[in-house]
Parts: C-alpha cells; structure tokens; sequence
C-alpha cells in the first residue's frame, strides 16, 4: 500500500509527458523498485499489463487512484495556521492528488479571520461546526504537540476518520480512525545517525 502513491506519481508523470502506454521497467525506474516487485504489487489491482505492450497509463492510474480511495475527492481540514500550516495550505500538491483543502482552524485569534490560500481561518471553537458544515473526512494537524491529543479527540468526536499529524506526539484513537505521523526532527535524527555511523566506519 506505502508504494501505491509512489506508482501513481510516476504514472502521472508519464501521463504528463504524453505517454499512453508504459512498460514494468520504465515505471519500475522512476519508482525506485524492481520490475518484479512492480508487476508483484500491480497483479494485487487485477492489473497483469499486456506482454509485448506494457500498461495503458489511464487505465493502470485510475486502479491505483481506486486503490488508494481516490475514485471520490476527499474533504481534508487542517488544523493549526502558523508557518507550516501556511505552507501546506498553499502546496499544489493537495488538490492535485485528488484531496480539497475545506477548511482551515486555528486557536491564534491573531489569526482567525485572516485568508490563507482563499480560505478564511475558523476559530478552534468552531471545529466541530466546521467539519460538520465542510463534509471533512480527513485532518492535518500542525498544532503544538500539547494539544495535539485534544484537538484529535474533538476531530474524531466530529467524524473525522483520517488524522495526518505533524505534531510530535503519539496520538490515541479508536481502531476506526487512522493516523500517520510526520516527524521531520525525527528523520533528521536518523540521517544524522547514519552518517555518523559512515563517518565512524571510514575511520576505522
């Protein structure tokens, strides 16, 4: 499932650049796995490609957009305005992946009322309001990991099923709900430790 957005990246690209038809290798190139492991995850969609043809890019990119839930657009709030909200807010990214940005909600009432990518920014007490009015399914939470569980607890409370948070906390939900956590210090870590581990390797 974790390679699914990848695959759909590259088939749009190809897509982009005037492509119909695209073999396992060329796919398997822009994704970084192998051909056998491409064909592998595709045959799981039902989709097996033509020997001698390869796979018909619109074809092959609405399975993966089905696969993924993308066959309908997903309502996405985004709670917490500040720089990363900003960025997020504005990435081309969101809309161009089949999700619509419904509404953006902040506790900063230096904030509220402001437009942020034509969006006027709801006050935090209105949450519950905004994703009833807005039809959301899905979260993006950039609050403060101090009320990062509140704010979660609230957004589920409403309905919402989809948490991705960028909050350095480790959320609670029911089993219904999903959450997937960016921790960008946290992946830095880890590159750290990795070249420190080189470093220690070549002096040896």
């Amino acid at each position: 499932m974790a390679r699914l957005p990848r695959y759909l990246r590259a088939l749009e690209a190809v897509a982009a650049e005037g492509g119909v038809l695209t073999s396992s290798d060329e796919l398997a190139a822009r994704v970084g796995v192998t051909p056998a492991q491409l064909r592998k995850d595709l045959s799981f969609l039902g989709s097996y490609g033509v020997r001698g043809v390869g796979y018909d890019v619109a074809h092959l990119r609405e399975q993966v957009r089905a696969a993924l839930g993308l066959a309908d657009e997903r309502r996405v709030v985004l709670v917490g305005v500040g720089n990363l909200g900003h960025a997020l807010a504005n990435y081309a990214g969101i809309p161009e992946r089949g999700f619509a940005l419904v509404a953006l909600v902040d506790a900063d009432p230096r904030v509220v009322g402001t437009t942020v990518a034509g969006l006027v920014v709801q006050p935090a007490d209105r949450l519950a309001d905004v994703v009833a009015e807005t039809g959301a399914t899905i979260a993006v939470l950039t609050t403060p990991a101090s009320v990062a569980q509140d704010v979660c607890d609230r957004l589920v409370a409403a309905g919402v099923v989809g948490v991705l948070t960028f909050a350095p906390a480790a959320l609670r939900v029911p089993p219904h709900v999903d959450v997937r956590a960016v921790d960008v210090a946290s992946e830095l870590q880890i590159l750290a430790f990795h070249e420190a581990r080189r470093a220690a390797a070549g002096e040896a």
